[in-house]
C-alpha cells in the first residue's frame, strides 16, 4: 500500500495455476508494477487460484470486502474463461452488500468480445479492452466517462476498440521486485501474434501494436536478473517466440550469462533457421510447436495453413542437432473426424516426434470460430471451461475416442519426462 494517494484500487487476480507456478501471475505482476510506479495511486493486491482445492468464494468475498473497506476504493479484475462465473457472482455479492465504488474489468473475456459485452456484467462501471497497464492508470486518474482507446464506460457507445500500450516504457515486474526470481518463472519478450488462427485470441491486440516487443534494454536486464536469481525453469509466454527479431540474440544473452536452467519456447517450424538452432544447442531448450493438424480442410477452417514440406525439413534438422521439441495438436476442429485426427497423430509419429500433446478445441470469446460455431455445427460441453464435443463431422462418441487418444499421448509424454 502506498501513501499520500489520490486514488485507491484493489487489484484482484483470479488465476488458473499449475502446481509449480508462482503465486503471482506475470500478467497481474505487470499491472501491479505499472500501478506502483504512479505515486497518486494506492494499490492493494489480492491473488487467488480458482482451480485450487482450497478455493472458497466466500473467503474471497470477505477478503475483497475487507480490502475495499475504509477510504473510497475502486476494484479492478481481469476476466478469463476460467473465472468468468466467479467474477459475475462476486460482483453481484459486492453490490448487494452495498459496495458503491467503481468496478473496472479487463482481460480476454472482454478484450475480444463483440460490442456490447458490458451487458453481461451489469454491476461493472467500465471495461478495458486489450493490454491494460496504461489504460487502467488513465481510468483511475481520469474522470468518469473520460474517453480513451479501449475504455468503455457503462452507457457509452462500445466501438470494440483496443487500448494503447507503450511496451517500450512499461516497468518490469521482475526488475522492480514485484515478481522476484524463483526456481520456476513465466516470462515474455513480446506480445500479440502476426498470424490469424481462427481459434486463437492473440491476434487482434497484437495486430494493433506498432511495436510488439518489449524494450531491448529491459529484456537484457531481466535476463541478468533471472540468471542471477537462480531460475531453473523458464517458460516463455510469447505466442510464437521466434517471430521476435531478437529471438536469437536473446538466447545468446542467456548463454553469455551462463544460464544452466531450462528454457521452454513456443515456436513455429517454418521460421527456424540455422542461427536460431545454433543458439538453442548452447542451452537446455525445449521447443514447443503448435502444429494443430496436417489435414488441409482442417487447416483452412483453423486459418492455419502449415507448410508440411518445410515442417518436415525442420523436424529433420531438430533430430540431427538433438534439440528436444514437442508438438501440440487440437482435436474437435471443424471438418475433423476421428480418422483424420488419428492421421495427424500418425504423421507426427512417422517423423519421429517423441512428445505429442493434443488439446480439445475451445471456442474462446471473440475468435472467428466462436463467431462461426453455427456454420460448423459446433457443440460445447457444460464444463467450467467449455470445450467442443461435437460438430457436423464427429459426434460425442467419436470425440470421446479422440480424447482417449489424447490421454494416451499425454501419458506417454509424462512417462518420457519422468524417465
Amino acid at each position: 500500500m502506498q501513501t499520500h494517494t489520490s486514488r485507491r484500487v484493489v487489484l484482484l487476480s483470479l488465476d488458473w495455476l499449475r502446481s509449480k507456478d508462482p503465486r503471482t501471475s506475470l500478467g497481474h505482476a505487470s499491472l501491479l508494477a505499472r500501478l506502483e510506479a504512479v505515486p497518486a495511486i494506492g494499490v492493494t493486491s489480492i491473488s487467488r487460484a480458482v482451480n485450487q482445492p482450497g478455493f472458497d468464494r466466500r473467503e474471497l468475498l470477505r477478503a475483497v470486502r475487507q480490502a475495499l473497506a475504509g477510504a473510497a476504493a475502486d476494484l479492478a479484475i481481469g476476466v478469463y474463461v476460467w473465472n468468468d462465473e466467479v467474477v459475475r457472482w462476486l460482483l453481484r455479492e459486492l453490490r448487494s452488500a452495498g459496495f458503491a465504488g467503481r468496478i473496472i474489468l479487463g482481460g480476454p473475456q472482454l478484450s475480444y468480445a463483440p460490442a456490447g459485452v458490458l451487458k453481461h456484467y451489469p454491476e461493472a462501471d467500465v471495461i478495458i479492452r486489450g493490454y491494460g497497464e496504461d489504460a487502467l492508470v488513465s481510468v483511475l486518474l481520469g474522470s468518469d466517462g473520460a474517453e480513451a482507446p479501449g475504455v468503455v464506460w457503462s452507457g457509452q457507445r462500445d466501438t470494440a476498440g483496443q487500448a494503447a500500450v507503450d511496451l517500450g516504457s512499461l516497468p518490469s515486474p521482475i526488475l522492480t521486485g514485484v515478481l522476484p526470481a524463483q526456481p520456476f518463472m513465466r516470462w515474455e519478450t513480446q506480445r500479440g501474434c502476426i498470424y490469424a488462427c481462427s481459434f486463437c485470441q492473440h491476434r487482434e491486440p497484437g495486430a494493433r501494436l506498432r511495436k510488439r516487443t518489449l524494450a531491448p534494454g529491459r529484456v537484457r536486464d531481466e535476463i541478468d536478473a533471472l540468471v542471477g536469481g537462480g531460475v531453473l525453469d523458464l517458460a516463455v509466454l510469447d505466442p510464437i517466440y521466434n517471430t521476435n527479431p531478437e529471438a536469437t540474440a536473446i538466447l545468446e544473452r542467456f548463454s553469455l550469462r551462463g544460464f544452466t536452467g531450462r528454457l521452454s519456447l513456443q515456436s513455429r517450424f517454418e521460421l527456424l533457421d540455422a542461427a536460431f538452432l545454433d543458439a538453442c544447442q548452447d542451452l537446455d531448450v525445449v521447443l514447443e510447436f503448435g502444429l494443430q493438424t496436417v489435414i488441409r480442410s482442417e487447416m483452412r477452417a483453423a486459418a492455419r495453413m502449415n507448410r508440411l514440406d518445410r515442417i518436415e525439413d525442420a523436424i529433420e534438422a531438430l533430430h540431427q542437432r538433438a534439440i528436444p521439441f514437442e508438438v501440440s495438436l487440437i482435436y474437435g476442429l471443424p471438418t475433423q473426424t476421428l480418422e483424420s485426427f488419428e492421421q495427424t497423430v500418425r504423421w507426427c509419429q512417422d517423423r519421429g516426434v517423441e512428445v505429442i500433446r493434443a488439446f480439445p478445441l475451445m471456442l474462446l470469446r471473440g475468435t472467428r470460430l466462436d463467431r462461426e460455431r453455427e456454420r460448423w455445427g459446433l457443440v460445447e460441453s457444460d464444463d467450467v471451461i467449455p470445450v467442443v464435443v461435437g460438430s457436423e463431422s464427429f459426434d460425442r462418441s467419436e470425440w470421446l475416442k479422440m480424447r482417449a487418444l489424447a490421454d494416451g499421448l499425454a501419458a506417454k509424454a509424462a512417462a518420457r519426462g519422468a524417465a
